[in-house]
């Protein structure tokens, strides 16, 4: 039997912590669904289907892994994908609080799905999409950090919103 398993997140955008989790993840698994969090009331910097292709880019080389968008509950879409488990990523204690009270929500709505953590690797402890995106808006060299494409993006997308002190690496 196939072990799926569903790596949730908005993903705006996708870092190297991200990727790291995925790979090794599929170390776990022999399929990642990476889905992508569509929250309506959230204001994201990049689209989904922006967020969709950098995930697809960045990701090209693994064919065990597909992305997708999704809404809803979560453990509604795993049952739907065939998944036995939601694979979350923790970088330090600050993350378990929301992360452990998620995995037991979850567990409460599906007993037969499973929350596996993964420790991000310690290259990638500090960053966060968030922490990046702020760096890239004050002109941060974040090239070390995300994929290529995500990196000219984020350029590109503080550049358009005027603000000019974007680092060109």
């Amino acid at each position: 039997m196939k072990r799926i398993a569903i790596y949730p997140g908005s993903f705006d955008p996708v870092t190297y912590g991200h990727l790291d989790i995925i790979e090794r993840g599929l170390v776990l698994f022999d399929q990642i669904i990476v889905a992508i969090l569509y929250n309506p009331t959230k204001q994201y910097l990049f689209n989904v289907e922006e967020r969709q292709i950098f995930l697809q880019n960045s990701l090209q080389n693994f064919p065990q892994v597909e992305v997708e968008a999704y809404n809803g509950l979560l453990v509604d879409y795993a049952e739907k994908k065939g998944a036995s488990a939601i694979l979350r990523g923790m970088r330090a204690v600050s993350d378990f609080e929301y992360e452990f009270q998620m995995a037991l929500m979850n567990r409460k709505l599906n007993r037969e799905i499973q929350t596996v953590f993964l420790m991000t690797g310690l290259r990638w402890i500090f960053t966060s999409s968030s922490i990046i995106k702020q760096a890239a808006c004050f002109g941060g060299d974040v090239s070390d950090m995300v994929p290529p494409l995500v990196n000219e993006k984020l350029r590109e997308r503080y550049s358009a919103l005027g603000r000019d002190k974007i680092s060109v690496t």
